[in-house]
This record gives C-alpha cells, structure tokens and sequence, in this order.
C-alpha cells in the first residue's frame, strides 16, 4: 500500500519518518499489532527476531531510539479510516518508530497522536495484514 504524507501539518514527524525509511530501518520488520476495526501497526525493530515475538512493539527496544521530539498533534488532520499515525507510551514527542494505520474511523484517538499521513494506494491492504506479516521493503517514490 501507499501513504502521502503531511509536511505542512507535521513536517518534523515526516522528516523523522522519511530519514528512517532512507536509512531502511523498516525493511524486513514485521507487523506486530493488528486488531481488526482499529488498527495494525508496525515500527519495532525486534520483530526481525521471530524469537522475540512475545515482546514485540514493547519495550525501549521496540523503537529506533530516537524520538521525534516534537508533538506535532493537529485538529486539521484527524484519525479517518487510512490515517497513518505515531504510536507512543503516553508522550506524544517521544513517539519514535511505530507507526499505525486506522482501519476505520477512529474519533477516539483524535488529539492524542500525531497523523502524518493517509493511505492513498491500496486500501484493501491493510486489513488483510496479521500479526508477523513480514514488511519486505519500505520506499519512498519520487
């Protein structure tokens, strides 16, 4: 699937992201959260160990290590169905690495994440992705 981002709403949070998918941090992770009619999420480098599976998306090892550092929190972009997100533990500038996408609309989590992007391409996807399904490569098209 494919995802726009929101540099005039979250430009710090793109850039975080963006330097990340450059870097190919998020190639050959796995999905490690996906709860049907909410979310599935991705973003925890230990997921590249299946050995670990009981700890993933936990942890501070389930991030890259370098937050964002800004929460870039906005009313203008809110959590409809394909809104791609930051997931955090309680702080939304030090969200790292995780990302989330909405399965549905999801007004509940409207103010306490940072949406930086939507799902543009390939809908359907999501949906369809379990727990350890693998993320083979993540790019960004010119």
């Amino acid at each position: 699937f494919a995802f726009a981002t929101f540099p005039n709403d979250a430009p710090v949070t793109v850039e975080h992201v963006l330097a990340l998918v450059r870097a190919r941090f998020y190639d050959g992770q796995r999905v490690h959260r996906a709860l049907a009619g909410f979310v599935v999420q991705f973003g925890d480098p230990q997921t590249r160990d299946l050995d670990k599976r009981d700890v993933w998306g936990r942890g501070r090892a389930a991030a890259s290590g370098k937050p964002v550092g800004a929460s870039e929190i906005t009313k203008r972009r809110t959590h409809r169905k394909g809104a791609v997100a930051m997931a955090h533990m309680g702080d939304p500038a030090k969200a790292d690495s995780q990302i989330y996408v909405t399965l549905e609309n999801r007004p509940d989590l409207d103010g306490r994440y940072a949406v930086f992007g939507q799902v543009v391409e390939g809908e359907e996807v999501p949906p369809r992705l379990e727990v350890g399904d693998l993320i083979n490569r993540v790019y960004i098209r010119p």
